[in-house]
């Protein structure tokens, strides 16, 4: 595990400007471990969105890859179908930064696991890639993805990157308004399972330096938000370059 790359855990912002500092050293911290300077984009959480929104990803994309002098590159993968191609799975390989961005969290786990394009990513990432997740795609790296509309304790399967960890995306959006004792009600999880909530524009990043470790589940707060721990260990709120542990 000594040559795992960076991972982000961002609550939104995916390819806007406010986001570029972080995306530019996930990228220095790949080319660092030997990666080369290519911004992978994989909109797979969007594919089942309109031809004219894939198309704005993809620009949006491509203009924060150039942002940070990369090679932007954007994968046509929309489906578990694209993701079952070795040729799209083949141009992940020694990616400086891989990114799934944001859609449906539950189709994107669905689409992709089990895929040549999954088994790419992993390998990239286990060997120094940088991989980020903005929300769909930070929901899918846990062990399941919460089902907010039944408010079950148990989701749907993930990609289990993070076994012990669910992500609640746009969090000072969509839940942070909410009175405590109803926001309780959407962060049920079983047993051993730690809750975060990331703010808008926002990430919790592990492996960047030696200080953040994913064996450790050690992550740092990069963005003008916050990170919300909300079950799983002490509940409290941490800030831009705040370090915190789940135990």
């Amino acid at each position: 595990m000594n040559h795992v790359g960076a991972l982000a855990l961002v609550g939104s912002g995916e390819y806007l400007p406010e986001m570029a500092p972080l995306e530019g050293q996930l990228l220095q911290a790949a080319i660092g471990r030997g990666k080369r300077n290519r911004y992978v984009q994989i909109p797979l959480a969007a594919g089942k969105e309109s031809e004219s929104r894939l198309h704005y990803w993809k620009e949006l994309g491509l203009k924060a890859a150039e942002r940070l002098d990369s090679a932007g590159v954007f994968l046509p993968i929309f489906n578990r179908e694209d993701a079952m191609r070795e040729d799209l799975a083949s141009q992940i390989d020694d990616a400086g930064l891989i990114y799934l961005s944001g859609g449906d969290p539950t189709y994107l786990a669905q689409s992709l696991v089990g895929t040549p394009v999954w088994n790419a990513i992993e390998v990239a990432w286990k060997s120094g890639s940088s991989l980020a997740g903005c929300s769909a795609g930070a929901m899918a790296f846990g062990g399941d993805v919460p089902n907010f509309r039944k408010q079950s304790s148990v989701g749907t399967p993930g990609l289990n990157l993070f076994p012990t960890l669910r992500t609640i995306p746009h969090f000072d959006k969509f839940f942070g308004v909410l009175p405590d004792q109803i926001a309780k009600v959407f962060v049920r999880a079983p047993e051993g399972i730690h809750v975060i909530g990331v703010d808008e524009l926002t990430a919790a990043v592990c492996g960047l330096d030696a200080e953040t470790s994913y064996a450790d589940l050690k992550f740092m707060v990069h963005g003008k938000g916050g990170v919300h721990i909300l079950r799983g260990a002490a509940t409290h709120t941490y800030k831009e370059g705040e370090i915190f542990t789940l135990h």
